[in-house]
C-alpha cells in the first residue's frame, strides 16, 4: 500500500521531474553571460497555465528512498507518469536487448518506416536528472524525433543514480552508441551513421559520448549531436540559474537533489564537456529554452562549439521552461518550436549528405 500511495502521490504532482534532468549545484563565481534585461521573462500563455498547474500541487522531495521506489515501478507504471508528453502515434518500435558495463541494457527503436534502406540512425538518451526517467516515459519525443527527422531512433535505457551513480550514465551512453553503430541487423537496418541526441541529462549524455566517438571512432562515424537544453557545466553557476530558480518548474532544491544523487566529479569533461576540447566534434544543433536554468550554460557551449570551428545551429525556445519538449501535450505551443529545432536538423543532415548519383 505505502508504494502504491507514493506512486498516487508522485502522480499527483505531475511527474514533472521524471522528464527533467538536474544541474549543477556550483560554487564559485559567476561565469559569464550576456546581461538579462530588467523587465520582468516573456512567458507563453500556455506555460503560464502549465506553472499554475504544477504549483497547485504538492512536490515531494526526490529522496534516495522515494527514487528507488519509483526505480521499481513496472514500465506501464512509468509510462502511465509521461502523461504531459503526446503519444508515439502511427511508428514501428522494436525492442532490442544489448550486453552493458553493468549488465544487460534495454534499447527501443522507433521508426516512422516499417522497412528503410542503409542510411544514418539517431540514438536518443532520454532526461530525468540522471535519476529518474525511462524509454516509456520519453517514448513520445523519441517518436516525433524519427517522425521529423524521417529516420530511425534507438532510445537508450541508461542506469540511474543514486542505485548507479556517476560515471554509470556516461559509460552506458558511450557503450549503446558503439553497440547500435555495429548492431543494426538486431534492428532490422543497416546504419551508415550516428545522430546522437537527447533532452536534458540525456543531452550531456550525448555531448560526452560525441567527444568519446570523436577520440576513438566507432563502427560508423557520428555525423551531428543535437543535444536539448543539456548541462553542460557542473562548475559554475550561471546568470539564467539564479534567474530561474524559482517558478519555472525546474527548481533549485530538485537540483540540487539530483545533483547530491549523482556524485559526479564536477571538473571531468565526462560529467561538464565544456571543460573539454571542442574541436572536431560533429555538426550541432544545440537547444536551449528561454526560461531554463540551464539556458546559459547552452549559450556557453554553444559559443565555444563555435570557437572551436564546429558548424553549429543554436535553437532558443522563447518563453518556453525547461523540458518543453516533452511537455508537448499541456504546453501545445512547444510542438512548433521542437518540429523547429528538427526541421534545422534535418536541413543540416541534407546539406552535408553527399549528392546522389
Amino acid at each position: 500500500m505505502k508504494r502504491m500511495a507514493g506512486m498516487r502521490g508522485i502522480a499527483g504532482c505531475g511527474v514533472m521531474a521524471l522528464m527533467l534532468a538536474t544541474a549543477p549545484v556550483a560554487s564559485g563565481q559567476a561565469a559569464p553571460a550576456a546581461q538579462e534585461t530588467s523587465a520582468a521573462p516573456d512567458v507563453r500563455p500556455d506555460v503560464a497555465a502549465y506553472l499554475k498547474a504544477f504549483y497547485a500541487k504538492p512536490n515531494p522531495p526526490f529522496t534516495r528512498e522515494l527514487l528507488m521506489q519509483i526505480h521499481k515501478l513496472p514500465p506501464a507504471a512509468l509510462a502511465a507518469m509521461a502523461q504531459q508528453d503526446l503519444p508515439i502515434g502511427n511508428v514501428t518500435t522494436k525492442d532490442v536487448t544489448m550486453p552493458g558495463p553493468g549488465g544487460p541494457m534495454a534499447l527501443r527503436l522507433f521508426d516512422p518506416r516499417p522497412e528503410r534502406g542503409p542510411g544514418p540512425v539517431v540514438v536518443f538518451y532520454h532526461g530525468g536528472g540522471y535519476v529518474l526517467g525511462s524509454i516509456d516515459t520519453h517514448a513520445g519525443l523519441a517518436a516525433e524525433i524519427a517522425r521529423q527527422l524521417d529516420l530511425p531512433v534507438v532510445s537508450v535505457e541508461y542506469r540511474l543514480a543514486p542505485e548507479n551513480p556517476w560515471p554509470a550514465a556516461p559509460d552506458d551512453g558511450e557503450a549503446a552508441a558503439r553497440w547500435v553503430a555495429a548492431n543494426g541487423k538486431a534492428f532490422g537496418r543497416a546504419f551508415t551513421g550516428l545522430i546522437l541526441s537527447g533532452d536534458s541529462a540525456g543531452g550531456n549524455l550525448t555531448l560526452i559520448t560525441a567527444a568519446a566517438l570523436r577520440d576513438k571512432p566507432a563502427a560508423v562515424p557520428v555525423v551531428m549531436q543535437i543535444p536539448i537544453y543539456p548541462a553542460t557545466d557542473f562548475g559554475k553557476l550561471y546568470p539564467s540559474s539564479k534567474l530561474f530558480a524559482e517558478g519555472y518548474m525546474l527548481d533549485a532544491k530538485s537540483m540540487a537533489s539530483f545533483t547530491e544523487h549523482y556524485a559526479a566529479d564536477s571538473k571531468s569533461p565526462r560529467t561538464s564537456p565544456i571543460l573539454g576540447d571542442l574541436a572536431g566534434l560533429p555538426p550541432t544543433v544545440l537547444v536551449t529554452a528561454g526560461l531554463d536554468p540551464l539556458r546559459d550554460q547552452g549559450r556557453a557551449y554553444a559559443a565555444k562549439l563555435v570557437e572551436a570551428g564546429v558548424p553549429t545551429a543554436y535553437f532558443e525556445g522563447k518563453g518556453l521552461i525547461h523540458g518543453f519538449a516533452t511537455f508537448r501535450k499541456a504546453i501545445p505551443s512547444a510542438q512548433t518550436d521542437t518540429a523547429a529545432f528538427l526541421h534545422v536538423a534535418r536541413a543540416m543532415l541534407d546539406e552535408a549528405a553527399p549528392p546522389k548519383k
